[in-house]
């Protein structure tokens, strides 16, 4: 795990998660250093993670005020409940589907969820903060998150590609990434994660990527990508080709078999 400060208030709280056969895939959470302190997700959930150590490292956990979760998918929700014990004034900013899911596993107290919708905003003290439907996302409860101070964007999966090496999904800048690779691994993503892409309505897909364009980020922060500044129209060109690019098969059973059987032992001679 990995954490490193912009010069635009966020801080990237930058970890990894190895796919078999596609990559390594960064997963990031953030936290937004505003007059009230903002996490952005709460990083991978499992059993080594140790989320709030970690936010120490960068901020006392009971300053925080507010946790965003972009989604309450497994790997944007690991260190949520301990952090709650851990900064007893923070709320959860999620969205109404987005605490059902959650309530599934462990309901949130219902005094420390703040329900906000697309398009809605926050104040946190100096600066106002958006909720945003990214173009590709893999959970309904999906809200990206806009800094109007800084003009950064919190794209939660969007943009996302798994990288060839652990070093490059922990990287500061995804520039350290070869482009080519870099839009084959989002491409691909798009496939994985938004399988639906390759069958909507192109042009009314394509028109969700509009107000990413009208809002010109200044960074682009994806929990599965490294930090993208000065590449947009490059990364929105990816999100207009996604529609048309290979759909994405997994690997069956008989793949299975033979991956598990590389990892068998010889056996000895004569048994």
């Amino acid at each position: 795990m990995h954490t490193h400060r912009t010069d635009q208030d966020v801080t990237v709280l930058n970890d990894m998660s190895e796919i078999p056969g596609l990559g390594f895939l960064p997963v990031n959470a953030f936290v937004v250093h505003a007059e009230q302190p903002v996490v952005i997700d709460t990083g991978l959930s499992t059993d080594d993670k140790d989320f709030v150590t970690w936010l120490g490292e960068v901020i006392d956990p009971a300053d925080v005020r507010w946790i965003w979760l972009t989604h309450p998918d497994r790997d944007h929700t690991g260190g949520l409940f301990d952090l709650l014990a851990a900064a007893p004034r923070a709320r959860v900013v999620t969205t109404f589907i987005g605490a059902g899911i959650l309530s599934t596993e462990r309901p949130l107290p219902m005094d420390r969820i703040h329900l906000l919708n697309p398009g809605q905003r926050l104040d946190v003290g100096d600066r106002e903060l958006s909720g945003l439907r990214p173009p590709l996302f893999d959970n309904p409860a999906t809200v990206g998150v806009v800094d109007h101070r800084t003009g950064a964007l919190f794209s939660s999966d969007c943009f996302g590609a798994p990288l060839p090496t652990g070093e490059l999904a922990l990287a500061g800048d995804v520039r350290e990434v070869d482009p080519d690779d870099l839009r084959g691994g989002q491409l691909l993503w798009a496939g994985v994660d938004s399988p639906w892409v390759h069958t909507v309505d192109p042009a009314k897909y394509r028109a969700t990527v509009d107000p990413i364009r009208a809002i010109d980020p200044s960074t682009i922060f994806s929990t599965h990508l490294p930090p993208a500044r000065g590449l947009n129209e490059s990364l929105l060109a990816m999100l207009h080709e996604a529609p048309d690019s290979p759909p994405f098969v997994g690997p069956d059973q008989a793949a299975l078999e033979a991956m598990l059987a590389q990892f068998e032992p010889e056996q000895p001679l004569g048994v």
